[in-house]
């Protein structure tokens, strides 16, 4: 009697420590396609929990890797900021979720700036101040890679 009670716990502990969790079902990722644009620098905001990610073309890679941050003509910049999120998989790390935001400046030949930003975060819709915007995207500085 004792074995075949034995054997039952046995298999219900079996069944029940075999539970299949999927922790990435309820975060939603976005990949975001930067097309001919390079990866330029990044940043992290643990308040706000988003990370961010400076895109470029040569011109505008140029621009930021100059002192005097005058954006040449023809430039082209997207920062693009993710709601990051804890990495199930590895404790400690996180990765990206939610795309809240795709900011992008532009020059034309002429050397006018237009700013534009697009927010995929329906809790997010304001419009920020463009010369601030500007001047905080224009802050950044170029990773330097080996």
């Amino acid at each position: 009697m004792k074995k075949i009670l034995f054997i039952i716990m046995s298999v219900c502990a079996l069944f029940t420590a075999c539970k299949i969790d999927e922790p990435d079902k309820d975060l939603k990722r976005v990949v975001f396609d930067p097309g001919n644009l390079k990866f330029i620098s990044t940043s992290l905001n643990t308040k706000k929990e988003t990370s961010s990610a400076l895109y470029g073309n040569q011109k505008a890679l140029e621009s930021l890797s100059n002192e005097n941050n005058q954006l040449k003509m023809g430039s082209e910049i997207k920062l693009v900021t993710w709601k990051y999120h804890e990495n199930p998989q590895y404790i400690g790390g996180t990765i990206t979720g939610e795309l809240l935001s795709v900011e992008t400046i532009k020059t034309d030949k002429i050397g006018n700036i237009s700013y534009q930003i697009q927010n995929s975060s329906k809790t997010e819709n304001f419009q920020p101040n463009k010369e601030e915007r500007i001047k905080y995207i224009m802050s950044y500085k170029p990773v330097v890679r080996p």
